[in-house]
């Protein structure tokens, strides 16, 4: 894509902005954002602030181009730019500025409309079904909608998000506990209000954890990321990975042992609990880890190599979840 956007800007400035665009929505879509996002990046591409609406879901957003979220103080102009979000619905999502819209401007509002439509039509169903699971972890929504779709779901209290695999997001009680053989990231437990809280957490946890041919772990809870979730801001779909991440991969496709020789030097406490964990002789162990350092280009069996290794392979699963960034 940014070859493409590269050799466009050198042939048509105009298309390659369109195609910047279209491929912005795409990975709003991709990563299933919510309302706040998607008017976020109305805002930003456009360079004026935009505002979404909808009465029947009681949801008003306004992004202003910086990207802060600040509140409607007057009606919407008649001139600006909008497009109706519903089929066949009333102006819904403006960009605040007097039209006709450009051709950047006019792709920003179809392709942002097309995206909150797609967020309005699954959070909307009966009592009970997952759209209102969606409705709670919403920042969007009102927080009289959120509490209403909670108490439709019989929530507690307290609740946590739950990020999974591939499926809906969760809803779950704060001591819930993971069935086997499921890839969650969990968020912390906290009041149904402060729910949307929860889900940007859970996401954040959930990229961290181990997917395909990786033996790292499948479950993980932000309580436990600590200064690592910082990492997670850091790491989008257009971040240059470092070399120690470039070395994880190009170790791991060496031999089938590699990656989880090191997962497991990376998280034991001892070279023979992981030779243990690996169910390997501790000599095989240490002939492992000479080839493996070779192949790194650094020592991995003292702290300062550890920790190198530790922090190469979170930076390798955020870049292989990139696609997965949070809302907002």
């Amino acid at each position: 894509m940014r070859d493409l956007v590269s050799h466009l800007t050198a042939l048509d400035p105009g298309a390659a902005a369109t195609v910047q665009v279209i491929a912005y929505f795409d990975r709003l879509v991709e990563g299933r954002a919510g309302l706040e996002p998607i008017v976020r990046g109305a805002a930003v591409l456009s360079g004026c602030p935009a505002r979404l609406s909808d009465q029947e879901r009681h949801v008003r957003v306004r992004v202003q181009p910086d990207g802060r979220v600040v509140p409607a103080t007057q009606p919407p102009e008649p001139d600006w730019p909008s497009v109706p979000v519903r089929a066949d619905g009333p102006p819904a999502l403006w960009l605040e500025r007097p039209g006709p819209a450009g051709p950047v401007d006019a792709m920003v509002l179809e392709r942002a409309s097309a995206a909150a439509r797609g967020v309005l039509e699954r959070t909307r169903g009966r009592a009970g079904d997952p759209a209102s699971v969606e409705v709670v972890l919403d920042a969007s929504a009102e927080e009289r909608t959120r509490l209403l779709a909670g108490r439709r779901l019989g929530l507690g209290p307290a609740a946590r998000a739950v990020a999974t695999d591939g499926a809906r997001p969760l809803v779950v009680a704060p001591d819930w506990t993971p069935p086997e053989h499921t890839r969650a990231g969990l968020g912390p437990a906290v009041a149904v209000a402060d729910l949307p809280s929860s889900w940007a957490k859970a996401r954040i946890a959930y990229r961290f954890t181990a997917g395909d041919d990786d033996p790292g772990p499948p479950v993980v809870d932000y309580a436990d990321l600590g200064g690592l979730a910082v990492l997670a801001g850091a790491i989008g779909p257009d971040t240059t990975p470092v070399a120690d991440v470039d070395a994880i991969e190009n170790a791991r496709t060496t031999a089938p042992w590699v990656l989880p020789t090191l997962a497991a030097v990376a998280s034991a406490p001892s070279l023979r609990a992981a030779a243990t964990a690996l169910v390997l002789h501790h000599s095989t162990l240490q002939e492992r880890l000479g080839h493996a350092e070779h192949l790194l280009g650094w020592p991995v069996r003292d702290p300062a190599g550890k920790l190198r290794l530790q922090l190469a392979l979170a930076l390798w699963r955020l870049h292989r979840t990139a696609s997965l960034v949070p809302d907002g």
